[in-house]
């Protein structure tokens, strides 16, 4: 019986877990909303740099891969609020976006870098030495990481 209490517990926990984050996720900031787009607006304003966050916005273009150095899919998220980010996104560490286009939803979780035309998300993939927070872009219900 000693045996089988903490694999019920587990086995508890686990489903609990997954009903609370069906894609095994948890937040570690807001939920995407405008209060997401508010707190990436205000590293903006303060030229803030190196602060994990999550978002969501629509694609509204896509640019050439950056393939100096470790190669980077980019492209530009719309946020609600009409705040501006360049994704880049390492496709040497974790897969490409299949199938993006203009008009296209996507969420993020990476790590945000201030420049001066509204900021970019990166380490939105695994760190293969662990020492970074794992990131991860979500496009038509499937996560990249």
């Amino acid at each position: 019986m000693k045996k089988i209490v903490p694999v019920i517990v587990l086995a508890a926990a686990s489903a609990f877990w997954f009903a609370l984050y069906p894609d095994g996720l948890a937040p570690t900031t807001s939920a995407p909303s405008s209060s997401a787009a508010s707190s990436i607006e205000a590293l903006f304003a303060q030229r803030q740099s190196d602060v994990q966050v999550r978002g969501e916005g629509v694609v509204v273009r896509i640019l050439s891969d950056d393939n100096k150095g470790s190669r980077h899919q980019r492209f530009i998220l719309k946020l609600a609020s009409g705040h501006t980010l360049l994704i880049a996104h390492n496709i040497d560490l974790a897969t490409r976006v299949e199938g993006l286009k203009v008009g296209d939803h996507v969420e993020f979780f990476g790590e945000y870098e201030w420049n001066e035309r509204g900021g970019v998300i990166h380490w939105t993939h695994h760190d293969p030495k662990g020492r970074h927070v794992a990131g991860w872009l979500k496009h038509n219900g499937r996560i990249y990481q």
